[in-house]
């Protein structure tokens, strides 16, 4: 069948305000923050409902079109990039938060509702949501579930996945699955909602989501350290988690030429009199009285002394307002700038063993600077939760990207890491997949992909090739 006769079908069917040819297509939803290259969809289709996101799968399935989802058009993989004859499927109409009970400690949403939507919302409730990360106001809670989102508050409170009590999801074939039983015991059989979480749209499209809410904190605590070498800061998070448990909600550590970049970029004011190796952006969140008989910054403070006194720390702040931890919070914004001031930025995100995330940092350095002299990189993460985040300016590297991706994730194999701690896979790690995936678990997730979308429709392309 002609894709003229899918496209007055599609029309026809959910009307000229839902769907729009390629043609009309407006030139935002040709590509994602990846960078990766422009591509016009077959189509746009923007759905209010679920029903019409299964109509639309639907006849997908009948003329054999392809499917990208989309939601913010956040991502850093490429995983929402449409491809050649493919329609891009926006989530962005479904946008409605649908209940709230602070009770039970739950919110169901619609896949297009932006996360800080989801976060503004819980906060109204007196409760708080156990992800967030720097593109809050434009990434959508469906794009966070299918890319497994992580952010600042795995530390605390773990991954997107464990953030989903349910999903609501549509087949390739139309079919929708109402996985939306508000129970955290439920061994019923597998639990068909871990296949889509981190699936990144390739089996289905997440329609709706009923996430777990958390009490919110009395007060948290925000920590500036400088801190002199890696293992130093390891200690001091070992530190705080033996005094405040999993209050430690936040342990951002910053390598120096992150800092200075941001400074730059950002044009903050410089936190300390010296520059320091090192510096980690920490909350620890509690009550305003703390079991050990003093107000929660106290107790913060007497950790940090003991920090000092074992030379761990070589300076602190600890914020007094909730306007100084905002301001402390700035610096850690740089990623916002990085397509400002890197042509283009090299973006690598990668999870490694804790105690290795060090070493790897020196080893990247010193690979960088053996092949190209004068390169700009930087480093920073949550290296509270093992994740390593580096960033390399293309130009410095004489636009040799692809080198540089190779270098570094041969780098990542060699300390058995991840080559994706929270991006996903989507076009741009591709060919890097199996250095953190072995030829029998890939084996087996073609197989899923084979038994719930036979056709390859969902996404193709993506994550690996059938």
């Amino acid at each position: 069948m002609s894709h003229e006769k899918f496209l007055d079908e599609l029309i026809s069917t959910l009307g000229a305000d839902v769907a729009q040819r390629g043609a009309e297509v407006p030139e935002r939803y040709h590509t994602d923050w990846s960078g990766t290259p422009p591509q016009r969809p077959l189509a746009l289709v923007r759905p209010r409902s679920t029903q019409e996101v299964s109509a639309v799968l639907r006849l997908c399935t009948a003329h054999k079109v392809a499917v990208v989802p989309q939601g913010g058009l956040t991502g850093l993989a490429g995983a929402a990039v449409p491809t050649e004859g493919a329609i891009a499927l926006s989530l962005e109409r479904m946008n409605s938060i649908e209940s709230t009970d602070t009770r039970a400690g739950l919110m169901q949403v619609q896949a297009g509702v932006t996360l800080q939507a989801v976060q503004e919302a819980a906060v109204a409730a007196g409760m708080v949501f156990g992800v967030d990360l720097g593109a809050r106001g434009s990434c959508q809670i469906g794009g966070n579930v299918s890319t497994n989102a992580g952010g600042n508050g795995v530390l605390q409170h773990g991954m997107m996945r464990e953030q989903v009590l349910g999903l609501e999801v549509v087949l390739a074939d139309g079919t929708v699955l109402p996985m939306l039983r508000p129970m955290l015991k439920n061994n019923t059989g597998y639990d068909l909602k871990q296949f889509f979480i981190g699936a990144e749209g390739t089996l289905g499209v997440v329609t709706r989501v009923l996430l777990r809410l958390r009490p919110a904190p009395q007060v948290t605590a925000t920590v500036l350290a400088a801190m002199p070498n890696f293992d130093a800061a390891l200690a001091v998070l070992r530190r705080m988690q033996a005094r405040f448990g999993n209050s430690v909600a936040a342990y951002e550590l910053m390598w120096d030429n992150f800092v200075q970049a941001s400074l730059s970029w950002l044009r903050l004011n410089a936190p300390f009199d010296q520059r320091h190796p090192l510096l980690a952006l920490i909350n620890v969140d509690g009550k305003s009285e703390t079991p050990h008989g003093g107000g929660l910054r106290e107790d913060v403070q007497q950790v940090l002394e003991a920090a000092m006194e074992a030379g761990e720390v070589l300076d602190a702040i600890v914020a007094q307002s909730v306007a100084q931890a905002q301001t402390l919070w700035k610096l850690r914004e740089a990623p916002a700038e990085l397509n400002n001031h890197m042509h283009p930025p090299i973006n690598f995100d990668v999870s490694l063993p804790q105690a290795e995330i060090g070493r790897f940092a020196q080893a990247c350095e010193a690979a960088f600077s053996a092949r190209w002299p004068g390169k700009h990189t930087l480093y920073f993460g949550h290296v509270g939760d093992g994740n390593l985040h580096v960033s390399v300016d293309g130009k410095t590297v004489g636009g040799e990207c692809d080198a540089a991706e190779a270098e570094l994730y041969r780098l990542v194999g060699e300390f058995q890491g991840s080559v994706s701690a929270e991006h996903g896979i989507g076009l741009h790690k591709k060919p890097y997949l199996q250095a953190s995936r072995t030829p029998e678990e890939l084996a087996v997730m073609r197989s899923i992909k084979q038994a719930l979308d036979p056709l390859g429709l969902m996404n193709p392309g993506k994550i690996f090739e059938l």
